[in-house]
């Protein structure tokens, strides 16, 4: 379990009954009755939601030269068979920290050179956007992250650089650029004694900067965040940098730390290596190399940071990083961010109202306003339009993001006044994303941010929050205990961003997750875990969620579909076959209201260990579906379900003919054999016909997910 989230202990309330029947498979003639009870109230609706517009899937940057294959028949009718509705475009470009050219027809800032900052064209040609390709940034600062790349501040170079984000200056905020601090962070890897740094700045540097060193043991992010303190060196605050390359004696003494940051507050706004042309060379700041080590009595400097152009490097993050780039920058290895046009025309949508990102961290405002621009050009159908990736992730604080925010938000606006924008999106986590202080002590990057917005009178431009939800993304594997958490892990994470200042007008959206980086086809326990994030999300009030590693890959069978390489079918994973129990049988898959009631369940294991859960819908159909998830690997169980008003004090119960679909352990089993691994059974799920009752017994088989779907009657 996961520090910091507490769960409340079921009380067992076993009601034991003897009951008879011959007619059904699906009933028990003899068993310990444990009850589902839905709170059926008309007042307690919990959530309600279309299946089409709010169970759907994530589609990410796809490895070069799949889409034409993937999104294309026959293997996009096999995607689209699972039945998810609608989609959200992921944007991987800025996870790798580079540059996104949405189109391939635009400007540059600098044409002559093909450099510069690049805007695409809003208008659109008879040309399709089919491909879209990425530039990773020549001035990074990030020496990890997905990808590649490696930082320029200690690869060795001294002609390369990091440059921070010219949009986060007084130039383009409007603000005091001490309102927005930039920062680097150097991890020595472990702690060891130092004296001194050595800086060799670039243009434009800083004037007014401290470095500073962590107090606390663990890494200045996450779960370390609020457990330290940045303290500034005895002779580390500079009120008048020059530039140049400087060595500064940090203390008298030495200090064992492992993490130092630079932490810069006032510019020389004096021009980079670009030219002063565009004023966006001569804002910010820019550092070509970092050294950190001792400084002896005599002057000799011995430095500890590994130098080399690779992630073999001495490890540094930045707070931000300049998009300018070059042609030449342009690496269509890395993966194709499937062209608009492609994707918007495939079928792949459905032709409903999708999702879309726009590059923020690493783009210009005028390049993302062209982008929602030409999509509403092009007449395709956007529902909501999200700003940027991951800011929580690449550690950017959450007052620069705002900044950002509302530069990009009004350049859209210039253009589509009528877009819906939201974000920011968190990476999956399980907690709070905290950042270090601010003046007031205030840590919530959530709170921090609706602050931001609130102070300037920009709320209105906020109109949905986003986030990803991936409990075990860094785990190699996960056990069959891992499943237990999940709703407990829902319902708390919404409940802290309610807490820390979400408004409540506004909808929430879970855009991209999954149980880890993908699942395996060995067991049945990441279907189980999906109806169980399904159902607990949609509780919590959730717009809609996102499946991700919606797209398979090909060879590779822990994907949403087996694919060899000739992209030839060789079968349904266990998520696969959850999702059509989902978005077929638990909702009817109609562009309709869907009510949502909330469940509760005492089938226990004697730890007090929740089982058992469930998830009811009453269907624009008038049919009551209750989604059951028998999380007990070794049992099965014999449930009553019972539909309680509590306003009325009145309980219901499912009558005449109950369709039973289930699918689990029974409906599935892998054969590992190397290369020639397969399932048998594949599915698909079980069905059959069930004699509804006050006093029925609904068996759920071991490890399995069951669906009861019909009429409950008024007695």
């Amino acid at each position: 379990m996961v520090p910091g989230i507490k769960y409340r202990r079921v009380k067992i309330c076993v009601r034991i009954a003897l009951f008879v029947w011959t007619a059904s498979p699906w009933t028990t003639t003899a068993a310990i009755a444990q009850t589902i009870v839905v709170d059926a109230a008309p007042s307690h609706v919990a959530n309600t939601f279309s299946p089409v517009r709010s169970l759907g899937a994530a589609i990410d940057r796809l490895k070069t030269g799949t889409p034409d294959h993937l999104l294309t028949d026959p293997v996009l009718k096999e995607i689209l068979g699972a039945g998810w509705q609608t989609v959200t475009y992921r944007q991987n470009t800025e996870l790798m920290v580079e540059a996104w050219h949405w189109s391939p027809r635009g400007t540059w800032s600098d044409p002559e050179k093909q450099q510069g900052y690049f805007v695409g064209s809003a208008e659109p040609t008879a040309e399709m956007i089919r491909h879209s390709w990425a530039a990773p940034l020549p001035h990074r600062g990030f020496s990890r992250g997905d990808g590649n790349g490696w930082s320029r501040l200690t690869d060795g170079d001294p002609k390369s650089y990091w440059k921070s984000n010219p949009y986060l200056t007084k130039a383009f905020t409007g603000e005091d650029d001490s309102l927005h601090p930039q920062w680097v962070i150097i991890d020595l890897g472990s702690k060891i004694p130092v004296n001194a740094i050595r800086i060799a700045w670039a243009e434009p540097y800083a004037k007014h900067y401290s470095v500073q060193f962590w107090t606390g043991e663990l890494e200045p992010f996450y779960d370390g965040t609020t457990k330290g303190t940045w303290q500034t060196f005895p002779l580390g605050a500079m009120a008048a940098g020059k530039g140049g390359t400087v060595t500064l004696k940090l203390v008298s003494w030495m200090i064992p730390v492992r993490y130092l940051r630079i932490w810069m507050t006032e510019s020389s706004n004096t021009c980079d290596t670009h030219g002063s042309a565009d004023k966006r060379n001569c804002v910010g700041y820019a550092i070509n190399e970092l050294y950190v080590g001792a400084l002896s009595a005599d002057g000799q400097f011995n430095d500890y940071v590994t130098h080399f152009p690779s992630r073999n490097q001495t490890v540094t993050w930045p707070s931000s990083v300049d998009p300018w780039h070059a042609a030449s920058d342009m690496d269509e290895s890395r993966g194709d961010q499937v062209g608009f046009d492609f994707f918007f025309t495939s079928g792949v949508t459905r032709g409903l109202p999708t999702m879309v990102p726009i590059a923020m961290l690493y783009s210009t405002p005028e390049d993302a306003a062209n982008e929602i621009a030409y999509l509403y050009k092009r007449h395709y159908p956007i529902s909501w339009i999200e700003m940027g990736e991951e800011a929580d992730g690449q550690h950017m604080l959450p007052e620069d993001y705002g900044a950002l925010y509302l530069q990009f938000a009004s350049a859209i606006h210039r253009l589509v006044p009528e877009a819906k924008l939201g974000g920011p999106p968190f990476e999956g986590t399980f907690d709070d994303v905290e950042v270090w202080p601010d003046a007031a002590g205030k840590v919530s990057w959530l709170g921090r941010f609706v602050d931001y917005l609130k102070t300037r009178g920009r709320l209105n431009d906020f109109t949905f929050f986003s986030f990803e939800h991936y409990p075990y993304q860094d785990k190699p594997t996960y056990s069959w205990a891992d499943l237990y958490p999940e709703p407990g892990y829902v319902s708390h994470i919404v409940q802290v961003w309610k807490d820390n200042g979400l408004p409540p007008n506004i909808p929430f959206f879970m855009t991209e997750g999954n149980i880890g980086g993908g699942a395996g086809p060995s067991s049945v326990k990441s279907a189980l875990w999906l109806a169980d994030y399904v159902g607990s999300m949609m509780t919590a009030g959730a717009g809609a969620t996102y499946f991700f590693h919606y797209m398979p890959y090909p060879g590779h069978f822990g994907g949403f579909l087996m694919l060899d390489e000739n992209y030839n079918l060789k079968g349904y994973p266990p998520q696969y076959l959850a999702t059509q129990l989902i978005t077929k049988e638990w909702v009817q898959p109609v562009d309709a209201p869907h009510k949502l009631f909330k469940v509760s369940s005492d089938v226990t294991d004697a730890a007090g260990t929740l089982l058992v859960t469930a998830y009811a819908v009453e269907r624009p159909d008038g049919q009551w579906s209750v989604m059951l998830v028998n999380r007990d690997q070794y049992n099965e169980h014999a449930v009553k379900v019972v539909f309680n008003d509590p306003e009325t004090r009145r309980d219901r119960h499912f009558s005449g003919q109950v369709d039973r679909t289930t699918f689990g352990s029974a409906e599935y089993l892998w054969h590992p054999e190397g290369e020639r691994g397969h399932a048998d059974p594949d599915g698909p799920p079980s069905n059959s016909k069930v004699i509804g009752g006050a006093e029925t017994l609904y068996k759920l088989p071991m490890a399995s997910i069951t669906v009861l779907r019909g009429s409950v009657g008024n007695h």
